[in-house]
């Protein structure tokens, strides 16, 4: 893990993401905790890009290109999910 506290990376992620209270992380498993992360990331990046299409990619990356970066690596995560 990176040299942040845990209380960073790890609970406050799980009480916010997950509705996790305080008593439920404390009884669950350090390492049940980093895959109940890892899956909320896993899900907050396959729908991270819900709703959009390809114009509003287009009109976003005009400001920001690395948008289409981000858009191709959503859509190639959701079709290699959905096989």
């Amino acid at each position: 893990m990176l040299e942040s506290p845990d209380a960073v990376l790890v609970y406050i992620p799980l009480m916010k993401g997950l509705g996790m209270s305080w008593e439920d992380i404390k009884r669950t498993p350090k390492m049940e905790l980093e895959v109940l992360l890892q899956a909320m990331h896993e899900y907050d990046e396959l729908h991270s890009m819900d709703g959009y299409d390809d114009k509003d990619i287009n009109e976003m990356a005009k400001n920001k290109p690395s948008i289409r970066m981000h858009y191709a690596r959503y859509l190639e995560k959701g079709l290699s999910s959905t096989i």
